[in-house]
């Protein structure tokens, strides 16, 4: 302990110190789960709909009169911005993850503790904004809108929408560890205090 300076504390030893090593090292083990838990969630979630991808065979009508012609079309992730914007914020919050994770591990100091909250706040926001709007394109795709005269689509492409919800659940679990990540110490702090 005499080699550390006074400014950096591990999250288990500093409640140790304090008298309150059981709640307190339960805090620093809930911590890092629930941070190996976001990295896996989001990474997960960015993988999955990163690498969805259906081809189908639609009917397209020239005039009435003849028959259709039968075109390929492709469903790819990155043809809708919404997607996009997805994937890069779970792909963000992977890698605030990973980094949070390491900072967890190792020895931090007191002011790092409020910066990783804000950086948490930061992400429980870009996860939730991103999965709000690929929930409401997803939406848009699966039952279409009859008033702009936007057809469904999950009908011809069943694959690729089943992947995108697997990946919108997977992310909003995501979303969710990060928000417990938030009221986690809260939470202990009330236990302490009853």
């Amino acid at each position: 302990m005499e080699g550390q300076s006074k400014g950096s504390f591990n999250v288990m030893e500093e409640s140790e110190r304090n008298g309150k090593g059981r709640c307190g090292s339960m805090v620093g083990t809930c911590d890092l789960v629930l941070r190996v838990l976001a990295f896996v969630l989001t990474l997960v979630a960015a993988v999955v709909i990163g690498a969805d991808k259906q081809t189908a065979i639609v009917p397209f009508k020239l005039v009435e009169s003849m028959p259709p012609l039968y075109v390929p079309v492709a469903a790819k992730w990155h043809y809708l911005s919404a997607f996009v914007y997805f994937v890069g914020a779970n792909a963000i919050a992977c890698a605030y993850a990973t980094l949070s994770l390491l900072f967890s591990l190792g020895n931090r100091r007191k002011g790092m503790e409020s910066l990783i909250s804000v950086f948490d706040t930061l992400m429980v926001a870009l996860l939730f904004s991103s999965n709000g709007a690929a929930i409401a394109v997803g939406l848009l795709g699966l039952q279409g809108n009859l008033h702009l005269h936007w057809n469904k689509v999950c009908n011809v492409f069943g694959k690729f929408c089943d992947q995108v919800a697997a990946s919108l659940f997977i992310s909003l679990l995501g979303s969710i560890t990060f928000l417990l990540l938030l009221l986690l110490p809260h939470v202990f702090r009330l236990k302490q205090t009853t």
